[in-house]
């Protein structure tokens, strides 16, 4: 509410996504932001915010690549947000008592998503039960000539995030269940993983098809082909149309709860666990 009080926008209309589907940002646009130190100084506080929200990680992403030269479009875009997060300051992860501890993975892909570069983005989500305990969006290194490669990347740097936390966990002395469910939307990757065969359009991914390969060989991963509507991941890869951001926002774990005198911390604790059994049932 600081961030939305500082740009003056606590009385105005709020909006149902962070971004707009239509909505395609470039670097030189139209006219630059004649206080690009504001820009920054508003962009530095939603990456920080970005650290208990993932539902603002994609778009503070997109954002993020314009600090050093603002145009107009981009402040807008900020604004855009920024009312978003006005109509839904009350947001927060919510976090089980009583929970499994088994890890499951949702990895995606933009294809070509970078209108400058052609680079695609990478985003996951990493469950520890029904709690997100790890998400990423970030624009990949290099280009992909398909979407099944764009796929691919996205799957090797999901597998290497989910070695790093089976570590971690194991150093807390939890056991792993293993193979660890791993939810793509996109076939040809999947095939990939489970028969890498090398050839033309495969060869220059060699490094990332033996990372992903080894871990489905050693029964660390079990590849799992989810639909395009229940794919978490889209959130942190493209800017989605309202029905299909809301109906995913609460498979992030994110609930509004409002604690009422007569309700107590107990209350809002049972509305939460309802919701959690509604999004089950779904």
């Amino acid at each position: 509410m600081d961030i939305v009080s500082d740009c003056g926008l606590i009385s105005s209309k709020t909006v149902a996504t962070p971004l707009p589907p239509s909505v395609k940002l470039q670097p030189v646009s139209d006219d630059p932001f004649v206080k690009p130190e504001r820009y920054r100084r508003l962009i530095g506080r939603l990456l920080y915010l970005c650290f208990t929200r993932p539902d603002l990680s994609h778009v503070v992403q997109q954002l993020s690549q314009f600090m050093h030269k603002p145009c107009q479009s981009h402040w807008h875009a900020a604004m855009h947000l920024v009312r978003y997060l006005r109509g839904c300051s009350d947001l927060g992860l919510f976090f089980p008592a009583s929970n499994s501890l088994q890890l499951q993975a949702f990895c995606n892909a933009d294809w070509g998503a970078c209108l400058d570069s052609r680079c695609s983005l990478t985003g996951f989500a990493i469950y520890l039960g029904s709690a997100l305990i790890s998400w990423k969006t970030k624009k990949q290194s290099t280009v992909s000539c398909s979407s099944a490669e764009a796929e691919y990347r996205s799957m090797a740097a999901t597998t290497c995030e989910l070695k790093c936390i089976s570590y971690l966990l194991r150093d807390f002395g939890i056991t792993v269940s293993l193979p660890i469910p791993f939810h793509c939307d996109n076939q040809a990757a999947i095939h990939i993983m489970v028969n890498p065969v090398f050839h033309e359009c495969t060869k220059h991914l060699d490094i990332d098809c033996h990372i992903v390969w080894n871990c489905y060989r050693d029964s660390f991963l079990l590849p799992v082909f989810v639909r395009s509507r229940d794919q978490v991941a889209d959130l942190f890869t493209k800017p989605l149309s309202a029905p299909s951001f809301t109906g995913l926002l609460g498979k992030l774990g994110l609930f509004a709860v409002e604690l009422s005198p007569t309700c107590g911390e107990r209350g809002g604790l049972e509305v939460l666990e309802r919701n959690m059994q509604k999004i089950k049932l779904k």
